[in-house]
């Protein structure tokens, strides 16, 4: 790693309340994340009281309402707080976008009482979520899971097998998209899982190139049993709401690939900096400055891409388009700008010694979860020209 100081980015915040949150942020980030993130990431070791602090500090239920335990901050405050998280260490700012992902059935859908009951521990009682949608078979094509949840008396039980979730086996409790009734969108019903529940089993955390230090598993329900008032919403409303959630938590992608890519981008700027060349900085070659110009260029349009589609869902305007957009351009953009940086250092981005190989490892899930590049196309396509033709 550089001894450069890490670039500050200039950032256009909707109040002094809201700057002053980015900068404890920050510095909550560069003080408690960052030191220990190589060595953590490399051992695996999820940081758990990391995010025990982040509840402490009213920072893992920012955009949510405050009289359940929230901070009624805008998305685009939100975002910029994720985007400095993930900036330090991806597990975390990952970690923050997909416990925000978990709290959206309860605090968009659930029952006056279902929020009075479980929001204030989601929000800030030091819980951590997970979401789960996707299954073995079922990951694009999420309309087709087969998990099931049955009724009996006055409780449902549900038995199938999710995959691919962000903080199996850790997670205090699991928003869980099962099947009520019949085939496709319309049979899908949500519940509140409690981490704890019995017939709930978390599988050995898959083996990644990258965010090693969070667990992504698969859970495997045999007859768990949740009571109906832990169902969220409707019978069979189940995937809308599920659809919901991940318009805002594409932002939420978003703001983290555009945290990875800076990071990449101040330790490329560093070391060119400092590199010393045929008696000069590699910084003064001109190919290599226009590379740092590109790679900053990309992070600004990425930015202010995520930005503007959380101003419209801000002022309650459809932003499904737009969050398309800035999941695909911004996951792409960190993809591009890590692989540069790792050129910018030569041989010494290759090494664990520099952080731009973790980063460039990183940002490739990044163009895959909550849908992958290909879908997001697919969805811009949608709105552009419509529904494809059978």
């Amino acid at each position: 790693m550089t001894d450069r100081a890490p670039h500050v980015v200039e950032r256009r915040l909707p109040t002094e309340e809201s700057r002053q949150l980015v900068a404890l942020v920050r510095d909550i980030a560069q003080r408690e994340i960052a030191p220990g993130a190589a060595e953590e990431e490399e051992a695996g070791r999820f940081p758990r009281e990391v995010f025990t602090l982040l509840s402490d500090s009213g920072l893992l239920g920012l955009p949510y309402d405050s009289a359940y335990g929230g901070g009624d901050q805008p998305y685009e405050v939100y975002l910029q707080v994720l985007e400095e998280l993930a900036a330090a260490r991806l597990t975390v700012g990952l970690g923050v976008s997909v416990h925000s992902l978990a709290c959206h059935a309860v605090a968009g859908y659930g029952t006056k009482e279902q929020r009075t009951e479980h929001l204030p521990a989601m929000l800030g009682g030091g819980l951590l979520g997970a979401y789960c949608l996707s299954e073995p078979a079922a990951g694009s094509d999420a309309a087709s899971l087969r998990t099931k949840a049955a009724r009996d008396g006055d409780d449902w039980v549900i038995t199938g097998t999710k995959a691919w979730i962000t903080h199996g086996g850790v997670a205090d409790f699991y928003t869980v998209l099962a099947r009520t009734g019949v085939e496709g969108a319309r049979g899908i019903t949500a519940f509140l899982v409690p981490g704890d529940a019995e017939g709930l089993e978390a599988a050995a955390p898959e083996k990644k190139m990258g965010m090693k230090g969070s667990p992504t598993a698969q859970l495997n329900f045999d007859g768990v049993r949740v009571s109906d008032a832990r169902r969220i919403g409707e019978e069979g409303q189940g995937f809308a709401i599920a659809l919901s959630a991940l318009d805002s938590g594409r932002l939420g992608i978003a703001a983290c690939a555009i945290g990875v890519a800076q990071a990449a981008l101040n330790e490329a700027v560093g070391y060119a900096a400092g590199r010393q060349q045929f008696g000069r900085p590699i910084a003064d070659f001109q190919g290599l400055r226009f590379m740092l110009a590109d790679m900053a260029t990309q992070i600004e349009a990425g930015r202010a891409l995520y930005l503007e589609a959380a101003r419209l869902r801000d002022e309650d305007k459809p932003f499904s388009r737009q969050a398309a957009m800035a999941k695909l351009f911004c996951t792409d953009t960190a993809m591009r700008v890590t692989v540069d940086a790792v050129q910018v250092l030569g041989g010494y981005g290759y090494t664990l010694d520099f952080p731009v190989e973790r980063l460039m490892r990183e940002a490739k899930v990044l163009q895959i979860v909550e849908g992958t590049n290909q879908i997001q196309r697919m969805v811009i396509a949608r709105h552009l020209a419509g529904p494809e033709t059978r």
